[in-house]
């Protein structure tokens, strides 16, 4: 019963963030921050540095409770700081999050796993986290690679034995490629298809 409601609540989570996304777009069209780069900085500039660091504490938040598919996270960086700044955001606060749902695996193990994903997910990735330093060599490839669950596979990571020097490392030197690529693959997409500035 816990266990279902877990899930529930996270996929309640997930779908009120991707609508709360939505809304906050349509919006941004109507104020006309989205096909204005001046009118984006002229909105955010009053905040000063706190818009930066609300949206790398928001990177960090949505890896350890997903609130909306992680490329639309990139590409929200790139969006509101530009290409070089908004990577830097989302390098930090991705890899801030990272962190933490690899300490709290650790602290909690695998019965959080299945408090939080699907059990399909779960049996996909197990055959690779028993090899004895199999796991941190598939964890480094499929990091780099920005095509896997990468916020599965961190929770995935605390739950074995794993050190911390060879997570923070992976992280660190993997995690900016699959962030360039999803944040410069959204981009271009955005600008083909709606015709952006991004």
């Amino acid at each position: 019963m816990a266990k279902s409601l877990v899930k529930n609540w996270n996929q309640w989570i997930s779908a009120a963030g991707l609508a709360a996304c939505l809304w906050m777009s349509v919006w941004l069209w109507q104020k006309g921050l989205l096909s204005s780069e001046q009118a984006l900085r002229d909105f955010l500039g009053p905040l000063g540095p706190a818009a930066a660091l609300a949206f790398v504490a928001f990177q960090a938040v949505q890896v350890v409770v997903p609130i909306l598919p992680g490329g639309l996270g990139c590409l929200a960086g790139v969006v509101l700081f530009g290409p070089w700044q908004g990577f830097l955001w989302n390098y930090l606060g991705i890899c801030a999050g990272s962190f933490a749902a690899f300490a709290i695996a650790r602290n909690c193990g695998r019965p959080l796993l299945y408090r939080m994903f699907p059990e399909e997910l779960i049996r996909r990735y197990d055959k690779w986290s028993g090899g004895k330093g199999r796991f941190t060599q598939w964890f480094a490839l499929l990091i780099f690679l920005p095509v896997a669950p990468d916020d599965y596979l961190c929770f995935l990571a605390g739950t074995t034995r794993m050190s911390w020097r060879s997570y923070i490392a992976i992280i660190l030197l993997c995690k900016p490629f699959a962030i360039a690529a999803y944040s410069l693959g959204l981009t271009v997409l955005l600008r083909q298809v709606l015709g952006l500035w991004v």
